[in-house]
């Protein structure tokens, strides 16, 4: 009796190794290809929407799903692969009217 309680013991974990390497674990995949932190940003309800509308239009336009951040990390690397230095902006309203006269629309 204790031999089969042994081998069925040595069963399972086996079993139970084989599984662990081929079936994904609970939660969501890793998408990250790089280290990474998580951060809160508070955002005005306007620019929420207009990263949904964004994010909408990608998806009917290529049926590609595009989320928040996403689309926000792509404007930051953007901006970043630009070399544009913002090092002198010295408020938000400044950074956001350079940036928007280097991607050709004036800002009021």
């Amino acid at each position: 009796m204790a031999k089969r309680k042994a081998k069925a013991k040595r069963v399972r974990a086996t079993t139970a190794s084989r599984r662990s390497r081929t079936k994904p674990g609970p939660g969501r995949p890793p998408v990250h290809n790089e280290t990474w932190s998580k951060v809160s940003v508070v955002l005005f309800d306007r620019q929420i929407h207009h990263l949904d509308r964004v994010g909408s239009g990608i998806r009917s336009m290529s049926g590609k799903s595009l989320n928040r951040a996403e689309i926000i990390r792509a404007l930051i690397d953007g901006l970043i692969d630009s070399g544009m230095d913002i090092t002198t902006s010295a408020t938000e309203a400044d950074l956001r009217a350079r940036v928007a006269r280097r991607l050709g629309t004036p800002y009021r």
